[in-house]
């Protein structure tokens, strides 16, 4: 069973009175009434700008979400870059995985999402090749640090300057048992110029993660789910469901989904209608999954 829920809180959240994350996980378990039972399964907790809060309010939020039966995620802050040949700041970028950890245990969350890096002023070639042997030399000790279960999930990104295509984070995921990829397929579809149309562009990438990752990982495989404006250069800007311009649409990847009975976690980074947007997939999937 694929499982659904949000990134972060939405507007309506904030629209309704709510005004902290200690109040997300009763309210998650409100949405959707009148279309399904039990509300959202799912939230990722986004530290993009940085850690900014204290052990003990994230052991409180871990213990509501758990209470509540929803599985938490966390997202490591925005600037890590395992590309940048700087020793100083790749110590930088361990040191936010390593916190990334923490709060993880924290929570009581099992998937820690972060960006690999970006090329700079390198090759592409050069900077994957860089990526790889930094994640060779730092995965045993993440290995050791990380709670049973739990994965670190580096994401496909969507701007060509940017590493992570679905078949490099793949590649990267065969170093270590503790790495798993996240198919961030708005990301996917803004770098391909809107590739993401059919079945068959789904299965493709499930195809090439089984081939290289195995089927359990592909099974519960992370993936971000919204529809992205995009240029000639990749990721413009972040959509809501209610866009049909760019894309990509929920429903090819829903039949996937439900055909290759996978066991996925779909966070949905929509515009503000994350939650919304989150109802709206597991409706279309759990409609589907009765025919």
């Amino acid at each position: 069973m694929t499982l659904f829920g949000p990134s972060g809180n939405s507007e309506q959240f904030f629209e309704e009175g709510h005004k902290a994350t200690l109040e997300t996980p009763a309210w998650l378990k409100e949405q959707g009434k009148g279309l399904f039972d039990g509300g959202l399964d799912l939230f990722e907790y986004s530290f993009g700008q940085g850690y900014r809060m204290k052990t003990e309010l994230a052991e409180e939020i871990g213990k509501l979400f758990k209470e509540k039966g929803i599985e938490m995620s966390v997202h490591a802050p925005y600037f890590i870059n395992f590309a940048n040949p700087d020793p100083v700041m790749f110590e930088k970028s361990v040191g936010y995985i390593r916190t990334g950890i923490k709060f993880l245990k924290n929570f009581g969350a099992n998937r820690l999402v972060f960006h690999s890096g970006s090329c700079g002023k390198e090759t592409r070639e050069n900077a994957v090749a860089l990526i790889r042997q930094r994640f060779e030399e730092c995965m045993p000790e993440f290995e050791k640090e990380m709670p049973d279960g739990a994965y670190l999930c580096p994401e496909t990104m969507g701007k060509q300057m940017q590493i992570g295509t679905y078949k490099e984070v793949i590649d990267f995921c065969t170093i270590s048992k503790i790495l798993m990829p996240t198919f961030d397929f708005g990301h996917i579809n803004a770098l391909t110029q809107g590739s993401l149309r059919t079945e068959d562009d789904y299965n493709r990438i499930f195809d090439y993660c089984e081939e290289k990752l195995g089927h359990q990982r592909t099974n519960i495989a992370h993936i971000h789910f919204s529809k992205i404006e995009y240029g000639a250069k990749g990721e413009i800007r972040h959509l809501t469901f209610d866009d049909h311009t760019y894309g990509p649409e929920f429903e090819p990847l829903c039949n996937v989904l439900i055909k290759r009975n996978l066991s996925c976690h779909v966070i949905c980074e929509s515009a503000g209608t994350q939650a919304k947007d989150s109802v709206i997939m597991k409706a279309e999937y759990l409609s589907k999954l009765k025919h």
